[in-house]
């Protein structure tokens, strides 16, 4: 596989991550489809394995996204935006600090966002920020970091291989 063809997968990759909290794009799609793409190029143990495994992990976080109550952003009343700029966070936050940076990037955004937003306050930049949580944030959440466990794992693969 060419550099040209490598680089074009991360951008598919990369493309699914920031997708994953826009609604109607199909990040976790584009994500397992980069991974495909990939395993049927280089044809190794290796490249099926991660084909395999980001299969299983995709499938469970849809499975847990199905379980979890639909997204209602408008209930909480915090824009698209704002969940938007959390995923982008969280993209940065898995690669500064892995995995935890996800979680911590995604709530300290949207908490950093309600409190401009709120004007100031802690208590109800907190209380928000819990709001959108459990509105919103979980699914897009659980979304995002099987998203990042799947690019983090082929980013290694790729570097391995």
């Amino acid at each position: 596989m060419g550099t040209a063809q490598s680089i074009l997968i991360g951008a598919v990759m990369l493309l699914g991550l920031i997708g994953v909290p826009v609604p109607g794009v199909p990040g976790t799609l584009l994500c397992w489809a980069a991974v495909l793409w990939w395993a049927t190029s280089v044809h190794t143990a290796l490249t099926w394995g991660v084909l395999a495994g980001a299969t299983g992990l995709l499938a469970v976080a849809q499975v847990l996204v199905w379980r979890l109550p639909p997204r209602r952003i408008r209930d909480s009343g915090v824009g698209w935006r704002t969940v938007i700029d959390a995923g982008a966070v969280a993209v940065a936050g898995f690669f500064l600090v892995p995995v935890v940076g996800a979680v911590l990037g995604f709530v300290g955004s949207i908490y950093v966002t309600e409190r401009v937003r709120l004007g100031g306050g802690h208590r109800s930049a907190w209380t928000s920020t819990r709001r959108v949580m459990r509105t919103v944030g979980g699914s897009v959440l659980v979304e995002q970091l099987a998203c990042l466990l799947v690019v983090g794992t082929w980013l290694v693969a790729t570097v391995v291989s």
